[in-house]
Parts: structure tokens; sequence; C-alpha cells
């Protein structure tokens, strides 16, 4: 018994982890520049926001949810920008 597709089995490949395709080198150097660029300046700016929560007190739950929050964004912001203008 003999299966008649209009689509041979050869055209159809296998879906595997190896031959699924990758984001291009180029469109990941492309968006290395803009993505440290802004997390280097976001590490800048993030502190400026802590300093109200800071005088307001960390007294309720939101607050101290938000202020970890900025800590978090702005440890990934220092890691992910770092490499900004360095040669």
């Amino acid at each position: 018994m003999s299966n008649h597709s209009p689509l041979g089995n050869d055209t159809m490949a296998p879906s595997s982890p190896e031959t699924e395709p990758r984001l291009p080198r180029r469109l990941v150097r492309s968006l290395r520049g803009p993505v440290q660029f802004l997390s280097f300046w976001a590490a800048i700016a993030l502190p400026f926001l802590h300093v109200p929560l800071l005088l307001g007190g960390l007294d309720g739950f939101g607050v101290t949810l938000a202020f970890l929050g900025l800590l978090i964004a702005n440890l990934v912001a220092l890691y992910v920008g770092h490499g900004y203008n360095q040669e």
C-alpha cells in the first residue's frame, strides 16, 4: 500500500532542533550596539527612581516589590550594558 500524495516524502524536511533556523549572526550583531547603548543609559538612570521610594519608605508590600524590581532591572541593565563603547 503506497500513499499517493501530491507532495513526495523528500520535500518534507524533518524538524529537529539541529535543523531549526537560528537568528542570523548579522541580525544579532546589528542589535548588539543599540541594546548595549540602551542598557548602559538605563543603568545610569534607574538609580534615580530608587530615591523617591527610599525617601517615602518601604512600608507597603507593593513599594518593596517595586524597589526590588527596579533593583533587579538595574542589575540586568548593568550586566548587559557593561561593554558599551569599548573596543
